[in-house]
């Protein structure tokens, strides 16, 4: 067995490893595969690395990440993650899992982190752990990490053969898409509001061209008070939920984050928002989409979606 560094030019064989194992729960695409693994600027390619068996083929991989970026964002700089530890069936029990986690954590405490997530790092894949993978919570409890909270889901909502709802109407507010010359606007609000991951995203999404399509706002006196964002497979890059739209023969819409400014609670509009980027969605033409990555079911489920996909989060103290 020859342990090698990350190294694009091993994609097809990582992304064939991939779909041969998870493929059909999780189908990866290449594009996706080299947006969140290879393009992300937190990429420690030191910290990764490729299993190769005699042949010289890919049996297994793990890709780390550690803050890197020099955006102003309240990023922690002493936590780093795991993308993602995947080792071919047939190899396993073999001890490549466990040489490949020794060598991302060895890394990750040489480079001063303090703790390490499974999953949830900027491009990420999972929140954590799918939970249908029982032996991999197991494997990874063996070796240290704890469940740091409760299960993360991805809901699904089927629109077909229901007709589109309108955009909420409420006093004192309105509802639009973002338009281009406003990204300064929504970005104060997010850095105001939100401070962390979502506005880190909103502004990477602008970076690669994004026009405003993708986010649905509630304004009240023509300031932003609230927002969601909305994707389609138009979006400058494939979002969160939108990762395994090969698995439906139709569009695939994602709905989520998705938040409004705390002095405006409790009024109702958290869920008039979600409502007018469904509407917007659905005036596209989509009729099934995603939220992931939340804990908030009940919440969700007022509008008709329901569980699809569920994680546990793990983490360790280096």
């Amino acid at each position: 067995m020859k342990f090698t560094p990350w190294d694009i030019e091993k994609i097809d064989s990582i992304l064939k490893l991939w779909n041969k194992e998870i493929g059909d729960e999780f189908p990866l695409r290449k594009e996706l595969l080299l947006q969140n693994s290879f393009k992300d600027e937190n990429v420690c390619n030191k910290g990764s690395l490729i299993a190769e068996n005699e042949d010289g083929s890919v049996v297994g991989f793990i890709l780390v990440k550690r803050w890197q970026e020099s955006l102003d964002v309240p990023m922690s700089k002493e936590a780093g993650w795991i993308q993602v530890l995947l080792v071919d069936s047939a190899y396993r029990g073999q001890g490549i899992g466990s040489k490949l986690l020794e060598h991302a954590e060895s890394f990750l405490k040489a480079n001063s982190m303090k703790k390490v997530f499974l999953g949830r790092d900027p491009w990420h894949y999972f929140p954590g752990i799918p939970t249908q993978y029982a032996e991999v919570m197991e494997w990874f409890e063996h070796k240290g990490y704890k469940v740091s909270g409760g299960n993360e889901v991805d809901l699904l909502c089927d629109y077909n053969d229901k007709e589109i709802d309108s955009i909420p109407s409420m006093e004192e507010v309105t509802f639009s898409l973002i338009k281009e010359e406003e990204k300064e606007d929504l970005v104060e609000f997010l850095n105001r509001c939100f401070p962390g991951r979502w506005a880190y995203e909103a502004i990477h999404y602008f970076k690669k061209g994004g026009t405003g399509r993708e986010f649905a706002v509630i304004k009240k006196q023509e300031k932003i008070i609230g927002f969601c964002r909305i994707n389609d497979n138009q979006s400058p890059f494939i979002a969160q939920n939108v990762y395994w739209a090969p698995l439906f023969d139709e569009e695939l819409g994602g709905v989520g984050p998705l938040g409004v400014d705390p002095n405006e609670r409790k009024k109702g509009y958290g869920l008039a928002i979600v409502e007018a980027g469904i509407a917007f969605l659905r005036q596209r033409g989509i009729n099934k989409i995603v939220i992931d990555w939340t804990g908030l079911v009940d919440f969700y489920g007022k509008l008709g979606y329901k569980p699809w996909k569920t994680y546990t989060p793990y983490s360790k103290s280096l």
